[in-house]
């Protein structure tokens, strides 16, 4: 809608539109008989800013002896903000207010001007609460995108690092940052970013979450899209030519494509030492291995497969079991559940509270099931185990799915004993082998094999990286 009426219209207009809404401030001012109005959110914007640029422009204006023909066009060249936009198009407005701009229109103009006068409602930049980190940066994303974009940008000073805008969502008209380095990512994969994101069509985008389902298919368990609080993570992505989602009010941004060696590795490996790193690493891959099957393999040994267990450790667990109701898989079901809802808890509590309540979870509950004849002990140390395991990783889509599988290698077990675990191995197998994300195999550097996989399982001394990896980007040469 082009601005063609009176203030006064103007005025009345915006108060019907925000229903007269409590932090909806107009004020009308007349300067040399011109009428100007100022318009803005209270619960967005900064009075102090106000005063800065506009109110001081003026009151010098109004001082000052030297005659202005044009009240908008001194206004125009004299507010003193990086951030100021001239608009005929009142539509726009509501955009504009619900961002912290200031509004100012001048009577017999058909243009108005806006001025960028946000208020700080957003945290500063603290060390991330969802990553543990022991060594490298202590800084994190936050709520403001600005400041994000800046935490990528302060560690990339290249011009080939590029923002690309995109707004979603037809009632918050969220900013989506879409960043990439333009000489590093393929332009397919680009391009096919925000093909997907620009056909997006819903009310609202609250948090970076909302977006990854329109990234990415629902038919697998484990995620494509990874999330993170970390800067420094994210910068090394786009050094491989990975793309960065960042959406705004969101402390977490969107790693794409990303694979399975993602979850598994861990950013801090690079600032350690190679061979400290390598042994982590392979303690997470065996961890990985681990948190899915035991539960299965010891019910399916138990149960089924009896003759593989030494005589006397066979002796062993007969006796643990005598007097206990249920089956071994009811068994370590009912301690899965158990330890799944004592880290939910731990997760949701507040951190002061959330590890008393772990320890006194997992000691009085896993020590009284015992004397209650309940569970076996060894099947405490068998969950426990299983349990610690999965504590290696940290991101909850990767988590849930190591969830799902470790379920489904269970069930397999108990009902086909050894023979359920190969066939639940297989379908395991398969089905990661059949991922693709941007036409690129899930599993790769492993399956298909390429020689980016010496610094996946292992890691490389950083002088002997001297590729990136060939599946991300054509600009191969570090």
């Amino acid at each position: 809608m082009v601005i063609s009426m009176p203030l006064e219209y103007i005025k009345k207009y915006l108060q019907t539109k925000y229903h007269n809404s409590s932090d909806l401030i107009i004020r009308e001012l007349k300067i040399k008989n011109k009428k100007i109005l100022f318009v803005f959110l209270e619960s967005v914007s900064s009075d102090d800013k106000i005063s800065d640029f506009l109110m001081k422009n003026i009151s010098f204006y109004i001082n000052s002896s030297k005659k202005t023909t044009n009240l908008f066009n001194y206004l125009t060249n004299t507010l003193s903000n990086s951030h100021l936009i001239v608009n005929d198009d009142l539509k726009d407005i509501f955009t504009k207010l619900s961002s912290g701009f200031t509004c100012l229109f001048v009577d017999g103009e058909n243009k108005y001007i806006c001025v960028e006068t946000k208020a700080t409602l957003d945290r500063g930049v603290v060390e991330s609460t969802s990553e543990a980190i022991i060594r490298g940066p202590k800084d994190s994303f936050t709520e403001n995108i600005a400041i994000n974009m800046g935490l990528i940008r302060k560690r990339i000073k290249d011009p080939n690092l590029f923002f690309d805008e995109i707004s979603i969502g037809k009632r918050t008209k969220t900013k989506v940052i879409i960043a990439y380095l333009n000489n590093i990512a393929l332009k397919n994969n680009v391009n096919k970013v925000k093909e997907k994101l620009k056909s997006i069509n819903i009310d609202s985008i609250l948090d970076s979450g909302y977006i990854r389902d329109f990234l990415s298919d629902s038919k697998t368990l484990f995620p494509k899209i990874k999330s993170t609080e970390r800067p420094d993570l994210s910068s090394m992505e786009l050094l491989n030519g990975k793309i960065i989602i960042m959406v705004d009010n969101s402390p977490f941004v969107l790693i794409l494509p990303s694979f399975l060696t993602d979850y598994i590795t861990n950013p801090e490996d690079t600032y350690q030492k190679t061979s400290n790193a390598n042994y982590t690493r392979i303690l997470r891959f065996l961890a990985f291995v681990l948190t899915i099957i035991t539960p299965g393999i010891y019910i399916a040994f138990t149960t089924f497969n009896q003759e593989v267990i030494p005589d006397e450790l066979l002796i062993s667990l007969a006796s643990q079991r005598e007097g206990v109701p249920f089956p071994t898989a009811i068994e370590a079901l009912i301690m899965m559940i158990t330890f799944e809802v004592l880290r939910e808890s731990d997760i949701r509590l507040p951190s002061k509270m959330g590890a008393a309540i772990s320890i006194v979870g997992a000691l009085v509950l896993g020590e009284a099931a015992v004397a209650a004849g309940i569970v076996a002990p060894i099947v405490i140390i068998v969950i426990a185990v299983t349990s610690i395991c999965g504590l290696l990783f940290s991101d909850i889509d990767f988590v849930n799915a190591i969830r799902w599988w470790r379920l489904i290698f269970l069930l397999l077990g108990s009902v086909a004993g050894i023979f359920g675990i190969v066939i639940a191995g297989i379908i395991f197998t398969n089905r990661l082998a059949a991922i693709t994300t941007f036409d690129i195999p899930y599993l790769i550097p492993i399956s298909p094999l390429k020689k980016e996989i010496k610094n996946t399982i292992l890691k490389e001394p950083i002088n002997k990286q001297k590729y990136r990896p060939s599946y991300l980007t054509n600009n191969k040469k570090r």
